[in-house]
């Protein structure tokens, strides 16, 4: 299990994970900020991206900001790496 801190930019055109070279994460998603949407967007994209069912996902802080904290219980830090390193700028 590991957290993940990353930066969420809702009304993009398609969803994406983006790692800066000093290993910032961001994730565009296509919801918008409005009523939950992005933040259940983001928890199905890391889901799919991990390959990890959605109920292992789960949003810890940042319920209404763009800096978020995930939790992703069934995913270790080697895994983390490697997806992470798939999506280097």
């Amino acid at each position: 299990m590991v957290t993940l801190h990353l930066r969420a930019k809702p009304n993009a055109r398609a969803n994406a994970l983006q790692v800066a070279p000093d290993g910032t994460v961001t994730v565009r998603l296509k919801a918008p900020a409005h009523d939950g949407k992005a933040n259940a967007c983001l928890l199905a994209y890391l889901a799919e991206l991990f390959g990890v069912s959605k109920s292992s996902v789960e949003l810890l802080s940042g319920h209404t900001a763009p800096f978020k904290k995930v939790h992703l219980a069934s995913v270790d830090e080697t895994a983390l790496q490697t997806v992470l390193q798939r999506y280097r700028e």
